[in-house]
């Protein structure tokens, strides 16, 4: 008998502001490279190659939708759909709304419910762990997966599962323990019936479906006309904004999941896959430093790194080179517009510096200098008194809206590629090393007809550069501003 089909919701709404300055609002850490040359959410479908899988349904904001499905165009899957939220809910009404779409042709698949910025470093593990818990998902429980604790963390909520199974492939679930103090969790190591809860879920959808229709009834309602009122968008499938923004905010775990094992009128039972494949939900910097590979000296570096007589250090360089002298279980974090430095005992505290920064409008809250576009990227390198200057790369094929300023000139000349630049009634053909002038107030618009990337430097000069003085009038990807 083959396995039944698995879908994956892969859960990638989050702004993971602890692992700020690499992770911003609008480029979040699930869409980050923290662990090798592809994001987290495409590791995240990485591990799941060799599954019996149906396509994926990834339930996104709308803030980051265009890199989002470039990144799910990257991987080469089959069939994939990219859900928008229009608001965060939390992770209750986002698993809602993907067991409703998966289900509205009147299929009733088995869902492999998982956050995209987790890290795993086993994942053949991984998939013989979810090939375990198939089965019982297949035949109506609710499958968690439990990590078998490494050391008493108190930053974890706990899953209980059944004494007398030790051993066992899968266990019967108990409870969920809330993220308890130092002595608890030293109890709970000791103990060997408690596991980290992962966050990981597999359920079909109709149990979902009945068992949020149970404990949690106003998000399965919101979520079901936001649902019914979806609509395509090109790669994306928008949910209704209004009847979303309905739906109270919560979490799978306090809407359902800590009530489940307590509700026996359901009938629902609840399973628990023991885990041990090097897990991480990559939370803070501490996180990171753990998840990555460290030298003889316990230090973890990426990017152009020099230490001297340092130890148990995590140090990122993206930008520039980095030197360390005598450091001890720091963490250095250097970007092209922004560096953290703290000790690595504090970085649950980041959140509390972008709070600070988000309070004074600083734009290194939301976004990098480098910033992308469904066409594909900008990154301002440079900028004074009335000017502004960009390296712009433009996909093959890929074409900038048809705009206009109000406030400023540009100035382009072409580094590497083919452009072709509409400016007012003219359509101009330029190649490497040729320029061109947009006068302030004139219609214009940049393509790539050619089959390498257009790469140009723009020169902006003029009394407001900012990127809010743009009026569309044509635009490929549905934007208006």
């Amino acid at each position: 008998m083959s396995d039944p089909q698995l879908v994956p919701v892969v859960l990638s709404g989050g702004s993971g502001t602890r692992l700020w300055p690499v992770s911003r609002e609008k480029h979040p850490k699930q869409l980050q490279p923290l662990l090798g040359g592809e994001s987290l959410l495409q590791n995240t479908l990485r591990r799941l190659e060799g599954l019996p899988l149906g396509a994926p349904i990834v339930v996104s904001n709308q803030e980051y939708r265009f890199i989002t499905a470039e990144q799910l165009r990257q991987l080469g899957l089959a069939g994939w759909t990219l859900l928008l939220e229009p608001a965060g809910r939390n992770t209750a009404p986002a698993l809602t709304a993907a067991a409703l779409y998966a289900s509205r042709d009147g299929a009733d698949p088995v869902l492999l419910a998982t956050p995209a910025d987790h890290h795993v470093r086993n994942a053949q593990a991984f998939r013989d762990a979810v090939r375990r818990g198939l089965p019982e998902a297949d035949a109506g429980a609710v499958v968690t997966f439990g990590i078998i604790p490494d050391r008493p963390e108190i930053g974890y909520g706990y899953i209980e599962a059944r004494a007398d199974a030790d051993g066992a492939a899968v266990r019967a679930l108990i409870a969920f323990a809330e993220k308890p103090d130092l002595a608890r969790a030293q109890d709970y190591v000791a103990g060997g019936r408690h596991f980290w809860n992962s966050g990981i879920f597999m359920l079909r959808a109709s149990v979902w479906l009945r068992a949020i229709g149970h404990f949690a009834p106003e998000i399965l309602a919101a979520c079901r006309k936001a649902v019914d009122a979806a609509h395509a968008d090109g790669d994306f499938v928008r949910l209704d904004a209004t009847a979303f923004a309905a739906s109270p905010a919560d979490s799978i775990d306090y809407a359902v999941m800590e009530k489940l094992p307590a509700a026996t009128e359901l009938g629902i039972p609840g399973r628990v896959v023991p885990l041990d494949v090097g897990w991480s939900d990559v939370g803070a910097w501490d996180a990171l430093w753990q998840a990555i590979d460290r030298d003889a000296d316990g230090n973890a570096m990426k990017g152009d790194v020099w230490m001297e007589d340092s130890h148990g250090n995590l140090v990122i360089a993206e930008h520039g080179l980095v030197a360390c002298i005598g450091c001890e279980d720091m963490v250095v974090v250097e970007t092209a517009d922004a560096v953290l430095i703290a000790p690595k005992s504090r970085t649950q505290e980041v959140r509390r510096i972008v709070g600070r920064l988000k309070a004074a409008g600083r734009s290194e809250v939301d976004l990098h200098r480098k910033v992308h576009r469904p066409w594909g990227w900008y990154d301002s390198i440079d900028s004074g008194e009335r000017f502004l200057v960009k390296r712009i790369v433009v996909r093959p094929g890929a074409t900038l809206s048809l705009q206009m300023h109000h406030h400023r000139a540009e100035h382009w000349v072409v580094v590497r590629g083919t452009a072709k630049v509409t400016r007012g009634e003219e359509i101009l053909l330029l190649g490497e090393n040729e320029s061109t002038y947009i006068p302030l107030g004139v219609k214009h618009r940049l393509e790539n007809p050619g089959q390498i990337p257009l790469e140009i430097i723009e020169v902006q000069s003029g009394s407001y550069l900012g990127e809010d003085d743009i009026v569309r009038f044509e635009d490929n990807y549905g934007r208006k501003q």
